[in-house]
Parts: C-alpha cells; structure tokens; sequence
C-alpha cells in the first residue's frame, strides 16, 4: 500500500508527452488487464476499451479532442466506451459465460437473470447508457491507479466531441459510445507546466467525513 500511495503521489494529468517515446506492450497489457478486473455493477462489464496506437487515428482523434496534443504524442489512447444500451442479449452473455466458468446454475441464478433483463428493460435506453458509462468510470479510475504503478503517465479526459470520436472508431456498429479518453506515455518534463506544480488536494480532515 505504501507504494501505491507513493505512486499516486508521483501521477498528474500529464499535459505534455514525449511523441516520440513507447510504451511497451507489456504494461500496456498490465493496465489494460486491470481495467479487465476493475469491478461493475452486476458484474455485467457494460463497456470496453479500444486501445488506439495508430498515429493516423489519433491525429483525427485530436481534432475530436479539441486539439489536445496528449491524444497524438501519447504512445497509446485508451477510449472507454459504454454500451448504448443494456439488452436481454449482453445480459444474457453475461449470465451464460458465468456459467461456463463456474459450471451449472441454479433456480437462484436464473432467477437473478430474469429480474435484470426486467430491470433494465423497463429503462429507457438513455437511462441506460448513463449507467453503463459510470461503469466506464470506475475502470478508468482502476487505470490510472495501474498506469501508475507501471509509471507510465496518463490524462482521463473528458474533453472531446464524443460523436466524432464514435464515427471515427466506428463505434456505433459495435453499440457503444465513448465516455472518457486516456492517453498513455512519458511526460515531457521539460515543457509540461504542470509537471512542477505541487499536487493539491484537500486534507484528510476536510475531505473524510467520518460517523463513528
């Protein structure tokens, strides 16, 4: 734990990126993996995660970025994109895959299937889609606590035109839509302003509420 600490005290939403510095794919992976592993509601994972290299790609994605210089000097870019809906189909894989794993199901289970294909059904999509995408987040959260244990820097950004990012990556298709960016690389410490900024947080006693 001390070295998470450490770490998270060493990440900022890095501004300025060396272009011309990789990543290797081995953390890229780790962090990736970590997503995987992050939890969601249900356990439905109602999101995934397009990892873009691509420097054709992300010179456009910059342009949906609002010309934000990470998306194109980043060495990967992280899209989180949620479902555009729950359905009895996603939800069904879900259910099915967990019997797969873990070998048969129960009255309970079937049961508990149901209810959620109900649940969300009785939503509208919009509704819906906002759900899935707080799920997105807390993946996001997961990746940049692993890109900094793997010392690789990172910005979640929220910053960008999600529908040109959609048609860029061809994401209605898959039905998904983008909710949050985060490019992966190595900050340029000699031009990123920030970089020498002290973090500022809130302290411990403003910012816990505690009922004892």
């Amino acid at each position: 734990m001390t070295d998470l600490i450490s770490n998270l005290q060493w990440r900022y939403a890095t501004k300025k990126m060396l272009p011309g510095k990789t990543v290797p794919e081995e953390k890229v992976a780790r962090i990736v993996e970590a997503i995987r592993l992050a939890p969601s509601a249900n356990g439905l994972q109602p999101y995934q995660v397009i990892v873009v290299s691509n420097k054709a790609l992300l010179e456009k994605l910059k342009v949906a970025g609002n010309g934000q210089t990470q998306i194109a000097d980043c060495s990967h870019l992280l899209v989180f994109a949620a479902w555009d809906n729950y359905t009895p189909t996603r939800i069904n894989y879900f259910f099915d895959l967990a019997i797969q794993v873990r070998g048969g199901g129960d009255e309970a289970w079937e049961s508990y299937r149901q209810s959620l294909i109900k649940q969300f059904g009785m939503r509208d999509g919009k509704t819906n889609f906002e759900h899935a995408a707080r799920q997105a987040y807390l993946g996001l959260g997961v990746a940049l606590a692993a890109a900094a244990e793997e010392k690789v820097d990172s910005t979640p950004m929220e910053g960008f035109d999600p529908n040109q990012v959609d048609e860029i990556l061809n994401l209605p298709a898959l039905g998904l839509k983008s909710v949050a960016l985060m490019p992966l690389g190595y900050r340029d410490a000699a031009n990123d302003w920030l970089l020498k900024q002290a973090k500022v947080r809130r302290s411990s006693e403003t910012f816990v509420i505690k009922r004892t």
